[in-house]
């Protein structure tokens, strides 16, 4: 009796499909020659998990410091709670923007206080008014932006920690542009976010330049793998099924073959 190697194998595959974005990769930033500090994430690894306060002060520097040009369109404010938000927390930092509905029973559309099931509501009316606000630059939506870039929390985090005031010799920065270590071509519109300070966090963790990029860096994690801990420990329940289950079929099969002896 020969054991089912070939479904063995697509529930192997099937697995690690599940365990996606547990591999840690080498740290590069986009630009394959610029190497990063390797951070060491809590969410790194099969049993990662994010770090819940980590999450509530990224948070809160997103809605302090980057809120006001950057989006998170596949976000809503329910999803909050996921993190530790309450309910009524939560409701109350929606209840801050307002989002446009209707149309009424006059046809008309208006404004009302956004709800806990509302997407995060966008710093701009659309891609123009966005430019026109930033000299011609687009910040982009930062929902995914851990996914669109290659070691997308140590490229965030790298980028946010590695500005210069100063470009190196031989190195010509156009006007409005800054040094970054990181950002490919050196060259990036948005100046340093962050520095020590920049967020009084409410937990009253030392708010230095490094503990704002990685909490800053977890959220956005998050933003663009909400579901990465329920994943996580679905693959884990496959693995423990896989090993069970070949166990059984190997006994099985001795079991079998001992009639023939």
């Amino acid at each position: 009796m020969k054991l089912p190697t070939k479904t063995n194998m697509v529930c192997l595959f099937l697995t690690l499909f599940i365990l996606g974005g547990s591999k840690i990769d080498p740290a590069y930033g986009a630009d394959d020659s610029i190497k990063l500090e390797k951070q060491n994430w809590s969410f790194n690894g099969i049993f990662g998990t994010f770090d819940r306060g980590a999450l509530r002060r990224g948070y809160q520097i997103y809605s302090e410091v980057c809120a006001s040009c950057h989006s998170l369109e596949y976000l809503s404010y329910r999803n909050l709670e996921e993190i530790g938000f309450t309910a009524e927390e939560v409701k109350e930092i929606a209840a801050e923007y307002e989002v446009q509905d209707g149309p009424d029973d006059e046809g008309e559309m208006y404004l009302r206080p956004a709800r806990h099931s509302d997407k995060f509501v966008s710093p701009y009316a659309n891609e123009k008014a966005a430019r026109a606000a930033n000299n011609g630059a687009y910040p982009p939506d930062l929902s995914l932006m851990a996914k669109a870039r290659k070691n997308g929390p140590d490229y965030i985090y790298g980028l946010l920690t590695r500005y210069r005031d100063e470009a190196p010799d031989g190195t010509d920065i156009a006007d409005g542009m800054n040094y970054n270590e990181v950002y490919p071509g050196y060259q990036i519109a948005m100046v340093a976010p962050l520095e020590d300070e920049t967020v009084e966090y409410a937990d009253g963790t030392k708010a230095t330049l490094q503990q704002h990029a990685k909490d800053i860096t977890t959220f956005l994690t998050w933003t663009a793998s909400p579901e990465m801990e329920e994943r996580k420990s679905l693959g884990i329940k496959v693995i423990l099924f896989l090993v069970v289950w070949t166990a059984m079929l190997i006994a099985l099969k001795k079991k079998i073959w001992s009639r023939l002896d």
